[in-house]
């Protein structure tokens, strides 16, 4: 387990920058954390870090955005509405758990509980202040 402190939305963008530019196909990152956490803020990061100028938003109510354009292709899940595996798999998302381009799941814990993917990084995001994180990630998978 390794943590990073960030003291603003914008170095938790940059830690997302840098996850994105080391990503490689095949990486899935789930993330976990209460509304307004910061875990859209680390997706656009690594959105920035594929190379992706496209603008990033969560998928809150599509489930899932998908993004080209960069390097590799990011696929950004929101599992937020979702409350059972069940309705996981009927809306086909598990077919994103061994992606083309990159995975980035927000609320994460709602999927793979159960089996996570060989190469995934979990992370957590707790919120410490109005804009201080602390980013706790497994990165064991990667």
């Amino acid at each position: 387990m390794a943590a990073f402190i960030s003291h603003s939305p914008a170095e938790t963008g940059s830690l997302g920058e840098r996850w994105g530019r080391a990503a490689q196909r095949g990486l899935v990152i789930g993330l976990s954390g209460d509304l307004g956490a910061g875990k859209t803020r680390l997706v656009k990061g690594i959105a920035r870090g594929l190379g992706i100028t496209a603008r990033v938003h969560s998928p809150t109510f599509t489930l899932v955005n998908e993004y080209g354009g960069g390097r590799l292709r990011l696929f950004h899940l929101d599992l937020y509405r979702l409350e059972t595996r069940g309705q996981i798999v009927s809306a086909g998302l598990e077919e994103f758990l061994q992606p083309d381009g990159v995975t980035v799941i927000e609320w994460a814990e709602k999927m793979v509980n159960e089996e996570k993917p060989r190469r995934m990084i979990f992370v957590k995001i707790e919120i410490l202040g109005e804009s201080e994180r602390k980013i706790i990630y497994d990165d064991s998978g990667a």
